[in-house]
């Protein structure tokens, strides 16, 4: 049985280290601007899953509260992937970058692809199967205020070993000589990132429609998040991101808005992390008696 959830009004600001239950565009708005590092959710995008509760959500009104809540040189990461509907993609991952860098403001900094083993589908003789999501990276401003692929870095298959080439080609055509390099021990893992067996085996997570690897938010937190930074994901779900923020030493935020689903995190992060952490039920006033966001 779920501990009874305190309830906040919307000039009550959401604290770091919270677990909040409630429409996440009213629950950003009651943040101060600037007081976020990082950004990490999966949008319920195209209806590809069945969820419990009210899910439509407006990327665009969300996007806007996302940029506003954080700081300058943050990032925002979704996970996303498109429905094929009548022989066509939906062209909804495109379409939030186009209107999240051209009309919200942010810069794309890069797209990683999250690589798994897709289902073959009803479409399966027709089409290719489905092997990506998508991971597009928003920068509030010109560069990120964080950035170390270290923590992430794979090993190199010739690691040590002394090899001839690095034969670079200019932009005019022409080749530089080749040279002797010896193999650094790992590399940068580049911009598609392997999560093919890395599915979690954990049959609370699953109780929830729609996940994925928690090694996806933890590696994006270490490359993008400076040490004690507040981490948000204002769509959590199973609690991906909220767990791998808490592990890493991270202040997080969670928000999500069926109740059922936050309590999937809050009982993950008992058995997993051993964090009792207590939810808020988050409840606007009426609009005569809401105050304005923070500016």
């Amino acid at each position: 049985m779920p501990p009874k959830r305190k309830v906040i009004r919307i000039h009550v600001p959401a604290v770091q280290g919270s677990l909040i239950v409630g429409n996440n565009i009213d629950v950003l708005k009651t943040l101060e601007s600037g007081s976020v590092d990082l950004i990490v959710t999966s949008p319920p995008y195209d209806e590809l899953r069945t969820y419990t509760g009210n899910y439509d959500v407006n990327l665009h009104d969300l996007g806007t509260e996302m940029f506003r809540v954080l700081k300058t040189g943050g990032i925002c990461c979704l996970v996303m992937q498109d429905q094929t509907k009548n022989g066509r993609k939906s062209l909804t991952t495109f379409k939030t970058i186009i209107d999240f860098c051209d009309t919200i403001g942010f810069g794309l900094f890069e797209t990683c692809i999250y690589k798994k083993l897709g289902n073959e589908g009803a479409w399966w003789k027709k089409r290719f199967r489905v092997d990506h999501e998508y991971i597009p990276i928003f920068v509030k401003g010109v560069r990120p205020n964080y950035f170390n692929k270290d923590p992430i870095k794979i090993p190199c298959k010739h690691a040590n070993k002394e090899m001839t080439g690095c034969a670079t080609r200019l932009k005019d055509g022409t080749t530089l000589e080749s040279t002797k390099v010896t193999i650094n021990p790992t590399k940068c893992p580049g911009t598609i990132w392997d999560y093919a067996n890395g599915g979690d085996k954990n049959k609370l997570k699953r109780e929830h429609p729609a996940v994925f690897p928690d090694k996806i938010p933890y590696d994006i937190i270490q490359v993008f998040c400076p040490p004690g930074g507040t981490v948000l994901d204002p769509m959590c779900g199973s609690g991906s991101t909220v767990i791998g923020a808490h592990r890493l030493g991270m202040q997080f935020i969670g928000i999500d808005i069926e109740g059922k689903y936050m309590d999937i995190c809050r009982r993950r992060l008992e058995a997993e992390c051993g964090l009792v952490q207590p939810v808020t039920q988050f409840a606007a006033e009426s609009p005569e008696e809401q105050t304005a966001p923070p500016s």
